[in-house]
């Protein structure tokens, strides 16, 4: 397709980024859509929709994901922070109309209406907060050298310190908690402090991170009514279990081989097209097929820790390993609430399941990833 030999700017860029990296998202993108083709069948179905219902749906957002993750992996350092400051910018704007104007899908506040999409902000604003994250750790370490989070001067009120950032993102983190969304917020905490361990925050620091998570889940164990029941349904088993006792019948019901046609357990799992479609491509395709794709997720986890660290550049290797930090805790919550090992968090599979938002929001990431790796590497 492209020769080392050619010179143009694609051929350049096609042989400068990570390949391996990009082979392995498209593959994911490419098992995505047939897996979305099977499940989303039975999903269609319970709806009264023909069986290309939701592949159809998905398709816009395919080449607009697509489309974007092409771009963003040609630009350099300088545009990938405009551009991550815009979508920080623009999330920040759609998180407040969520709180005056919210658009409810299956009880939740979290999304937006715009035009015939609905959008959900936390989602998009993935990649945006990431990097800039990446940025202001590095630039800290520039201005203060390692000790970063305990020097008085990285907190005294001037650009060059911690508030302009918390003023960013502590609304955009209450936001979420207010719609409620107490899973998204604990993966943005995660992320966050995977990326401050990197830049130098002390491991001893860990007790009181997790006493802090401790607290904000006791917090809303008691004061938000659908956490209180998630979780007493997964230490209890009574409640509201049907979906995970489902999930569980369909990666039993699937085999080694996969169900094909006979796969009748997805189709009275609700969710079977999004949250768990783990469960329903165990059932159609078997469990060589499921191991199969655990092994290309984990192939995208190990090569972005293996870009983040190589990276010469402080902000390259923050941003690649806050991408590899939200990526493998996303996928390990996501299988973990199928497999009943957690309780149910409402997250996607990255580039698996149905979901337009956080199909181009990870699209956005990965394209920013290639670009800044690329340009660390030759530049």
């Amino acid at each position: 397709m492209f020769k080392r030999t050619e010179e143009s700017k694609l051929t350049s860029w096609y042989f400068e980024i990570d390949r391996k990296l990009l082979w392995l998202v498209l593959l994911l993108v490419f098992a995505g859509a047939q897996f979305m083709i099977s499940a989303g069948h039975a999903a269609a179905g319970r709806i009264g929709e023909p069986w290309y219902f939701f592949i159809v749906k998905a398709l816009p957002f395919y080449f607009i994901g697509l489309a974007t993750m092409f771009v963003a992996s040609m630009l350099n350092k300088k545009w990938v922070l405009r551009i991550s400051w815009l979508n920080v910018a623009v999330c920040l704007f759609l998180l407040l109309i969520t709180l005056v104007a919210p658009h409810y899908i299956k009880g939740s506040a979290r999304f937006v209406s715009i035009g015939p999409f609905n959008v959900m902000p936390s989602d998009i604003m993935k990649p945006g907060f990431i990097m800039l994250t990446a940025w202001f750790l590095a630039k800290m370490r520039d201005t203060y050298g390692d000790n970063i989070f305990f020097n008085r001067d990285a907190w005294r009120m001037k650009w060059t310190s911690w508030w302009p950032y918390l003023g960013v993102f502590v609304p955009a983190f209450c936001i979420i908690l207010r719609h409620p969304d107490l899973g998204t917020a604990i993966l943005y905490f995660a992320v966050l402090c995977a990326m401050m361990f990197m830049a130098g925050l002390p491991w001893i620091v860990v007790p009181v991170l997790g006493g802090l998570v401790g607290l904000v889940l006791l917090f809303a164990f008691f004061t938000m009514p659908h956490v209180h029941n998630r979780i007493m349904a997964f230490a209890t088993g009574s409640g509201d279990t049907y979906q995970v006792r489902q999930s569980i019948q369909s990666i039993q019901h699937g085999g080694l081989l996969g169900s094909g046609d006979e796969a009748f357990v997805k189709q009275s799992l609700p969710d079977s097209h999004t949250d768990f479609i783990f469960a329903a491509i165990a059932e159609d395709w078997g469990a060589i097929v499921a191991c199969a794709l655990l092994f290309v997720l984990f192939s995208v986890l190990r090569r972005l820790i293996m870009d983040a660290a190589s990276a010469r550049d402080k902000f390259v290797m923050y941003a690649t390993g806050g991408a590899a930090a939200l990526f493998g805790t996303q996928v390990c919550i996501n299988l973990m609430s199928t497999l009943h090992l957690f309780a149910p968090k409402g997250m996607t599979l990255p580039f698996i399941s149905y979901g337009g938002s956080s199909f181009v929001g990870f699209c956005l990431l990965f394209g920013m990833v290639l670009a800044i790796v690329r340009e660390d590497k030759w530049k």
